[in-house]
């Protein structure tokens, strides 16, 4: 590659970069839809090829079957998830003043005596407004679309757009996906074209392992938290147990944030230490789990990021674009992992490295 071909590359790289940073309000519907159409499309490639007497099911057929499929399980879930979780947190604010009375009347006066701190008592309305204050920094999407759409019909309507697009770009994304991924390969130059498969059959594997891996990790860890608190006896089971699964992309920070919910949940509703107990073995065992069986299953070890770079990327990521960032930020360093380790290898076999000092 010449110097004005790099530069040409490097220049490339750098507008589409740009663009993403520009069109990242509109982009989020594209984004989700292609994640939907990669985890599709797998068992699409296996439903085509299946023949019953002499008919043969077709790209567009396998794909109607797996667009129902993924549109159903989706549709059930959330009607009996979503119902569960308002009624939890409603009846968590409901309880909201005896747990605030509760913590004045024994936690303060408990502090006072046993560690000498003078600390005043917690007044609700300054609470609720810390915590509104803080939701918000840190984007708090729930409560920033419901006060956007009081004020704004128009953000209800980018968000009704939203949910008609995504099933609808997924649909023909999953449709074209084998396509588009020829076209793609045949705009490639014809001399890298053996080193472009190299690396394209790499990172499918690698997107493969995190987006498919993960989201089965992420959904396990968040079904063993909910029921194993839902055991314990935990109002916000459920909430809790989820938060925690999905928040588990992120090595460990999952576990943390939900064994310290479900810490201050549970001294709250029991009013006792002891039960702190079994909470702590729910959350060991699910990360035992996750250790020992669920990554290493579901996911093994072909990612190969550290976890000090996995948060380093969704900090970056969520600073960057939001939570468009957020979203791509593992997928984005999990391919930039397979472009630095053929670099290495590069490296690693160039005279630059082998040659002996004289």
């Amino acid at each position: 590659m010449t110097d004005s071909q790099k530069w040409l590359t490097l220049t490339f790289i750098l507008v589409i970069g740009w663009l993403v940073y520009l069109l990242a309000p509109i982009l989020m519907p594209f984004v989700f839809a292609a994640m939907l159409a990669y985890l599709g499309d797998p068992l699409a490639d296996k439903l085509e090829v299946i023949k019953i007497k002499n008919f043969q099911l077709g790209r567009t057929n396998a794909v109607i079957v797996v667009f129902i499929a993924i549109l159903f399980i989706s549709a059930t879930i959330l009607g009996i998830i979503l119902p569960k979780i308002e009624f939890q947190i409603t009846h968590f604010i409901n309880k909201f003043p005896e747990y605030i009375a509760w913590v004045n009347k024994s936690i303060i006066p408990w502090v006072e005596q046993r560690l000498g701190w003078d600390v005043s008592l917690i007044e609700e309305e300054k609470v609720i407004s810390l915590l509104k204050t803080h939701w918000q920094k840190a984007g708090g999407g729930v409560m920033f679309f419901m006060g956007s759409v009081s004020k704004s019909s128009a953000v209800l309507a980018e968000w009704m757009m939203n949910l008609v697009l995504i099933p609808v770009i997924t649909f023909y994304l999953l449709r074209d996906w084998d396509v588009l991924i020829e076209k793609i390969q045949n705009l490639l130059p014809r001399r890298t074209l053996i080193t472009a498969k190299k690396l394209a059959i790499e990172t499918d594997i690698v997107l493969g392992a995190f987006m498919r891996g993960q989201f089965y990790v992420m959904l396990a860890l968040g079904v063993i938290y909910s029921v194993g608190l839902w055991v314990v006896g935990l109002n916000l089971a459920l909430v809790i147990g989820m938060l925690a699964g999905i928040v588990s992309f992120v090595p460990y920070l999952g576990s943390i944030v939900g064994f310290s919910m479900a810490c201050i949940a549970g001294i709250l509703q029991f009013h006792d230490v002891m039960y702190l107990i079994p909470i702590s073995i729910v959350f060991a065992v699910g990360q035992s789990l996750e250790g020992m069986l669920l990554t290493p299953w579901l996911v093994g070890d072909k990612i190969g990021l550290h976890p000090v770079a996995v948060m380093f990327a969704v900090l970056a990521g969520g600073q960057l674009f939001g939570v468009l960032g957020i979203l791509l930020a593992l997928p984005i360093a999990s391919v930039i992992m397979v472009f630095l380790r053929h670099i290495h290898d590069i490296y690693r076999d160039s005279v630059f490295y082998s040659a002996e000092n004289k």
